[in-house]
């Protein structure tokens, strides 16, 4: 029933049962990026949940489902059921509807992919593990920001119940496509109402005992690690009041929540207030889903991780006297080494040495990994995306610079899968390509370093003699979590891998 590819897929409740008996499969539902253990599943409310076909000896990290919210009515003919958007990352929250590969009517095969989305970090397939019948579509291709857990389509076991659902519409808690944006044009005109009778609209309920509490997943892990009582939170940023990662991160102890109504005049003041001179000429760029996530993730870390920044020069002439030696011995099978491949390598090493550097922050400890999974910063059309070398510290360089080639390639093509860019111990970001002398990097959380690579200079240095020669140097700046890494470990990370790179022998020891 499953394929062997490494894909996400979305799998019924009546199916998942027969899946968990037959085989060996889970489903991780806390966002633990570099778990490898596996604990049990269940369904969400309208049978889906997320599976990662590929079999739990490959270490492959599996992906969660986020708490599902409600967004309509449950009456719904007999033999049809809702496909809902699902959570394809453990960070995603809402998704860009890229396409239907699937039309309304076309029959499903187990394992048959129904749509494109554009997740927080790449372009997926959201495949169906049921047989049956497309029977309507509800959310159109080139929808943006389609809440997880809102029905995007119908399905139906038989091709003659297709008919029953050709009129259904939404009701309740989402209205359809056409309804929603006039519903998003309203907030503006609401806002020219008088004062008085805007307060009494936009006051918002008081939580009862009984409501049930709608956050995001991301939201939930935030608030736990910070002590936020997310009753305490009056009223969410997202739709329908969720409360997002954003309203932990704002969230003040004993403050009282802003009134609605000086939100709605914010939001119409703030226009005004960066509003372009007439004469100028511009052009706004829509934020794409990967472009938003990344200036979320950048912004918390830079807000919550206290960063300090260390930085060496190390010597690389003998590196680059063996790598000429290794790419010719090496030219007959087709690998070339690159100075980054050395750098991986490096960094590995001196990251198993100095075990510190190789760990990330959980709120009431501090986690150390066994081995370096190095995440690559590589830039895309779409944005920035770290891919991960699994285990690095154990493998050779061809095995590294095949990785890094393979990973890079996938990521600029969009065809990243989970478990290939989610997790990672450490990243490195090299700039030196690009004539960048040496820069600081901001910090991939929940990772505790981040090590930022400069370019290769020729410079004069004084011999211990005291006369002079030429020599090639490259900068590179470790920036740490002081929660995590203090600063004297820094500097002795450092001086391991600068060590490797000085003498890169000593990565053979």
């Amino acid at each position: 029933m499953l394929s062997s590819s490494r894909r996400i897929i979305a799998i019924s409740a009546p199916k998942c049962q027969n899946v968990a008996k037959s085989r060996s499969w889970a489903i991780l539902y806390n966002s633990l990026p570099r778990s490898r253990q596996f604990s049990s599943f269940r369904a969400s409310s309208r049978g889906s949940v997320l599976l990662s076909s590929t079999n739990i000896n490959t270490n492959t990290t599996f992906v969660h489902t986020a708490q599902q919210q409600r967004f309509y009515s449950s009456s719904l003919p007999d033999g049809a059921q809702f496909i809902e958007m699902s959570a394809l990352s453990p960070t995603m929250e809402q998704g860009n509807l890229i396409k239907w590969v699937k039309k309304e009517g076309d029959k499903i095969e187990p394992g048959d992919a129904l749509c494109s989305v554009q997740t927080d970090k790449a372009v997926m397939d959201m495949e169906y593990q049921e047989e049956g019948y497309l029977a309507k579509i509800l959310v159109e291709g080139g929808t943006d920001s389609v809440e997880i857990g809102r029905p995007i389509a119908i399905f139906v076991e038989e091709e003659e119940d297709i008919a029953k659902v050709k009129d259904f519409t939404l009701d309740g808690g989402a209205a359809p496509a056409k309804e929603v944006e006039s519903q998003q044009e309203e907030p503006q005109q609401r806002v020219e109402q008088p004062a008085q009778q805007q307060q009494q609209q936009a006051a918002p309920a008081q939580k009862q005992s009984g409501d049930r509490l709608k956050a995001s997943p991301y939201a939930k892990t935030l608030a736990k690690e910070r002590g936020v009582d997310l009753n305490q939170i009056a009223q969410g940023s997202g739709p329908e009041g969720r409360i997002v990662a954003s309203d932990v991160e704002k969230f003040t102890p004993g403050a009282q929540p802003a009134q609605p109504q000086q939100k709605a005049a914010a939001t119409t003041a703030a226009p005004a207030a960066m509003a372009a001179p007439v004469s100028q000429d511009f052009q706004d760029v829509p934020v794409s889903q990967v472009r938003r996530v990344i200036a979320e993730r950048l912004l918390e870390s830079k807000r919550t991780i206290p960063h300090y920044y260390l930085t060496v020069e190390c010597e690389m002439d003998e590196l680059l006297r063996i790598r000429s030696l290794l790419n010719k011995r090496f030219e007959k099978e087709g690998v070339k080494l690159s100075v980054n491949d050395f750098i991986l390598k490096a960094a590995a090493l001196a990251a198993k040495a100095v075990p510190e550097a190789n760990s990330s922050w959980q709120g009431t400890f501090i986690r150390q990994y066994n081995s370096v999974d190095m995440s690559v910063a590589v830039q895309t059309d779409n944005g920035l995306i770290t891919p991960i070398v699994f285990d690095c510290d154990k493998k050779g360089l061809k095995e590294i610079s095949k990785d890094v080639k393979a990973l890079a390639e996938k990521a600029r093509d969009g065809k990243l899968q989970p478990h290939e860019f989610q997790g990672g111990s450490f990243t490195v970001s090299n700039l030196g390509m690009f004539g960048i002398k040496e820069f600081s990097a901001i910090i991939n959380p929940p990772q505790a370093c981040i090590l930022a690579v400069g370019s290769a200079q020729r410079k004069v240095v004084e011999t211990p003699e005291g006369g002079y020669r030429t020599a090639t140097t490259i900068n590179v700046t470790l920036s740490c979590d002081h929660r995590v890494v203090d600063g004297a470990v820094g500097a002795e990370f450092l001086k391991v891998f600068s060590r490797n790179i000085t003498d890169p022998l000593n990565m053979l020891a």
